[in-house]
């Protein structure tokens, strides 16, 4: 079934004529061939990213969200094949549509215009190799000075309050995980690249580490000029920091708007769950509610609204009808039909559990 979520030219999370855009994603989609059909893992997607914003990429596992990630820089992979467009705005010069560019025209764009941090930074290290030469390998790939190259390594790395001495010459695995991980963010940045994107840079790290690095994450994009893309499950964490959220779920977009109003003014049912399923120290375990259901298979994704066989305001025409996205006002859009009921219904079922 075709989908008619368009609500403006651009599409959702377009940006206003007044912002500047970096990236332009667009009808963006990621299909795997399986004996039992096409898996569909990205579906579709239209997003901007605006430049030097933080923006957030939140949603369940399996909802697509580090399949949008690595079709910003063209790297899914095989046998993944990735369609629609990815239109990179470089400050100079002309746009470069991602998805089209030759091998040559790649290289340059990533780690030097548009790099990626990846899930895991002990798997991300050639574990024979120190830290020092992957800055070097990474340098003399893209004919960098080297001496420059390492000084810049060694300015980042005290950036991320680490001994430059101590990590350059050391091997991956005889770094702590949030030393391995902010090594990754430093080599992700040794070209001076214009985005980063990064994919849950935090999971495997402590609470009070996922903290700190979300804090140096925010010196490091004022001091850079950077644009942040943040992929994450903890829609809490990354609200610390992102101007911006894209909530996904079934591959797509499901809601997107400035950070407040989707924490303050959710206007998606999924949104809310995801906000009532996070526990924090305030709340008492009997308000934890998990997501009833599972997320939708990409061979098998349901007709009309595809949250509408886990969500509590689903109706015959969420059933029947894909929601175009709604426009709830400044920025914030909404792929569901019952947007505006969202915020009375969840309030409801508040007052019911503690009744």
């Amino acid at each position: 079934m075709s989908k008619t979520r368009h609500t403006t030219e651009g599409g959702v999370g377009s940006a206003d004529a007044g912002d500047d855009v970096i990236l332009e994603v667009r009808d963006a989609s990621v299909t795997f061939g399986m004996e039992r059909g096409e898996s569909k893992v990205l579906d579709d997607v239209d997003l901007d990213v605006r430049r030097q914003e933080i923006l957030g990429v939140v949603g369940e596992s399996g909802s697509g969200k580090s399949m949008l990630a690595s079709s910003m820089l063209d790297a899914v992979v095989d046998p993944g094949q990735l369609s629609g467009d990815v239109i990179y705005h470089p400050d100079d010069g002309e746009p470069v549509n991602v998805v089209d560019a030759d091998r040559e025209e790649l290289k340059r764009l990533r780690w030097e215009e548009i790099s990626f941090v990846i899930q895991g930074a002990q798997s991300a290290f050639n574990p024979t190799m120190t830290v020092r030469t992957h800055f070097v390998e990474t340098l003399r790939t893209h004919d960098y000075d080297i001496d420059e190259g390492i000084e810049h390594a060694r300015e980042l790395l005290s950036d991320l309050y680490l001994d430059p001495d101590l990590v350059l010459e050391s091997y991956p695995h005889e770094l702590s995980g949030g030393m391995k991980q902010r090594a990754l963010v430093a080599l992700g940045l040794i070209l001076d690249p214009e985005v980063l994107v990064m994919d849950e840079p935090t999971a495997a790290l402590d609470l009070l580490m996922q903290r700190s690095i979300i804090s140096l994450l925010y010196e490091i994009k004022e001091k850079y000029d950077l644009t942040l893309v943040f992929v994450t499950h903890d829609l809490p964490l990354v609200a610390d920091i992102a101007d911006r959220i894209a909530v996904m779920y079934a591959f797509d977009i499901a809601e997107v708007g400035p950070t407040d109003a989707i924490l303050e003014d959710t206007a998606h049912p999924y949104t809310q769950a995801l906000l009532d399923a996070v526990p924090d120290l305030s709340t008492a375990a009997d308000d934890i509610r998990p997501i009833e259901g599972s997320s939708p298979d990409p061979v098998d994704i349901p007709h009309g609204c595809s949250y509408h066989p886990r969500c509590p305001l689903a109706t015959d025409e969420c059933t029947s009808e894909d929601p175009p996205y709604y426009d709830v006002g400044d920025g914030h859009e909404s792929a569901c039909h019952h947007w505006d009921e969202v915020d009375d219904a969840f309030e409801s079922d508040d007052a019911e559990g503690e009744a």
